[in-house]
């Protein structure tokens, strides 16, 4: 696996032939036994939910955006089409905490 957590790419998500930014979440395993990442989406819609993390305007995004935990999902890796950049830790571990609650963990 090319992408690790943490990382931002772009990824085609196949929804009207959009390119959108995505948070991978997936563990970086070498071993996995599919050929699948695990993604959240970011948006620039926020509705103060508790499912959303702000991480504000971040150097290689166009806007203040926030990552969407109820959006997780999955894709093949070919459909990464470009790494944009990693976030901060402390960032990461709000997304962390935040899966756990939508997933309830």
């Amino acid at each position: 696996m090319k992408a690790k957590p943490g990382e931002i790419w772009l990824a085609d998500l196949g929804l009207a032939a959009k390119v959108r930014p995505v948070l991978i979440v997936s563990r970086h395993d070498s071993d996995a036994p599919r050929a699948l990442t695990l993604y959240v989406p970011l948006t620039t819609q926020h509705h103060g939910s508790p499912y959303e993390v702000p991480v504000g305007h971040l150097p290689f995004l166009d806007a203040a955006s926030v990552v969407n935990v109820q959006g997780i999902g999955s894709l093949i890796e070919p459909r990464l089409e470009r790494k944009l950049g990693q976030l901060p830790p402390d960032l990461l571990a709000k997304v962390k905490d935040a899966l756990r609650f939508a997933l309830e963990l």
